[in-house]
């Protein structure tokens, strides 16, 4: 769910960011990586990106010809979050159709919970219908439900991803 990973990045601050004295370099470099890193949202390999933790290394910076731009490859950790397949994690229902229903669960927004993979629940038509069992366990809107993901798919035009989530297992179902 939660990876710590080390990521190379190229930084560039425009000339007129520069301090002669360098002593604002760090931090404009830094402010720099925090705004193009909360831009890129995710990647297929890492997933959704969530934080950076340090600045590992700033390399020596080399000056773009056509702008006057400096360029400054960086090292820095960060925390991502992705998906597993056989993960088990809680989501929080935001959609309730005939056939299943959608759920949210931290940056993942498209989650599909099929009904034929929730063995028991049986949808109860109405205003704001529900899924519901014979022990009056219900599934509704902004119920929190424990699943396990039995697949994940990447989205490249809209950099996000899907999966596909299931309530066959022990333990699994609403838990508020």
């Amino acid at each position: 769910m939660f990876l710590k990973v080390q990521m190379p990045w190229n930084v560039i601050i425009p000339a007129d960011s520069l301090d002669a004295k360098g002593l604002m370099l760090k931090k404009a470099i830094v402010i720099r990586l925090m705004d193009e890193f909360a831009c890129k949202k995710a990647t297929k390999d890492l997933g959704y990106f969530m934080a950076v933790t340090t600045l590992e290394s700033i390399g020596e910076g080399r000056v773009r010809q056509n702008s006057g731009d400096v360029l400054f490859p960086v090292v820095f950790s960060g925390i991502t979050f992705k998906m597993y397949r056989g993960e088990i994690l809680q989501g929080v229902v935001h959609k309730i159709l005939k056939h299943g229903v959608f759920l949210r669960c931290g940056p993942v927004q498209n989650i599909y919970l099929s009904h034929i993979k929730m063995p028991d629940y049986h949808y109860v038509p109405g205003e704001n219908g529900i899924f519901m069992n014979d022990k009056h366990s219900k599934i509704d809107k902004d119920v929190i439900v424990r699943f396990i993901v039995i697949g994940t798919k990447w989205m490249e035009a809209e950099r996000e991803f899907q999966a596909l989530v299931s309530l066959e297992g022990d333990y699994l179902g609403p838990v508020s």
